[in-house]
């Protein structure tokens, strides 16, 4: 095999991404060490954007991975943050202006008796400094722009919130929280409850889905790649994305049928979301009900060996 034929990776490469870096650069900085370690051209997509400001576990899918994507957007994330009490910006981070002050700087205790207001279903406005779409522009572009930008309330879920330590004028919480809940509005209302004003002051991403930070590696690691190292070592499989399903194991028939598309009757396990596998090979996300299964979505992977 030759320096510039490996075959393209399938499967998770888990950053920690640093400050200052978007998701989109990452991206970007995968595909650039991919093709300079000599791998064919490859699909790389993330799982869940990280404001540059942010740090912390960010999964880049490769290959058939990307098919799981949209999936990891929806999954649950565990964030810590430090809500600095006193000053309210306008992008609710370091990275604005001031626009507001308060003289008063909560207690832990004052803290404590506050969040479980922010536990469970709630409703929040996004910040005006956002990607959310309105009337087909950014908002943070409208933002930028000097355009008082409204934003209409989303439902969203506290799974739960946590002190991890407090100090005068400052407090780091943890917070695991569903799809589509901004870590800076959630921080924005809790010192707005407690009578103060506040911003995020740092904010890292310790759990994506089932991904968690002790499996992420480094900028440097990554870039190993480049240099000629063996991404098997740094990758994940493709199904580490889906530990939440059970698996349907398939005989060599079964699998063939799958992979035309075709459904499968008379199976006797449970309804919803199974990954189909022959072996080791994952073939499909397929689901479940009353015994029959139908194709979610189809991988087209080279088997492997047992």
């Amino acid at each position: 095999m030759t320096e510039r034929s490996k075959p393209a990776p399938h499967g998770w490469l888990l950053l920690d991404k640093p400050r200052g870096l978007g998701s989109t650069q990452a991206v970007g900085m995968v595909k650039r060490v991919l093709r300079q370690g000599g791998y064919k051209k490859t699909k790389v997509g993330h799982g869940g954007t990280l404001d540059p400001l942010a740090e912390g576990v960010l999964p880049i899918a490769l290959g058939e991975a990307t098919k799981l994507a949209g999936r990891m957007l929806d999954a649950s994330k565990i964030y810590a943050f430090t809500i600095k009490f006193g000053e309210e910006t306008d992008t609710l981070d370091t990275e604005g202006e001031v626009i507001e002050r308060s003289n008063h700087l909560p207690t832990r205790e004052q803290v404590e008796a506050v969040l479980p207001q922010f536990t469970g279903a709630i409703e929040q406005a996004p910040p005006a400094y956002s990607a959310i779409k309105i009337d087909g522009k950014r908002a943070y572009d409208r933002a930028r722009a000097g355009e008082q930008v409204e934003m209409k309330l989303r439902a969203t879920t506290i799974h739960s919130l946590e002190i991890e330590s407090a100090d005068e004028g400052s407090v780091t919480l943890v917070a695991h929280v569903s799809k589509g809940t901004y870590i800076r509005s959630l921080a924005r209302d809790i010192a707005r409850a407690l009578g103060s004003l506040g911003h995020v002051t740092y904010l890292r991403r310790i759990k994506a889905g089932p991904f968690l930070e002790n499996q992420a590696i480094s900028l440097d690691k990554c870039e190993e790649i480049a240099k000629g190292a063996a991404i098997e070592n740094l990758l994940l499989p493709l199904e580490a994305g889906l530990d939440d399903i059970p698996v349907l194991h398939l005989e060599p028939d079964s699998a063939q049928a799958v992979r035309q598309g075709r459904v499968l009757s008379e199976l006797p396990q449970t309804d919803g979301l199974h990954l189909a596998k022959l072996g080791n090979t994952p073939v499909a996300v397929m689901e479940l009900e009353g015994g029959t299964a139908k194709v979610v979505r189809g991988f087209n992977l080279p088997d492997v060996a047992e």
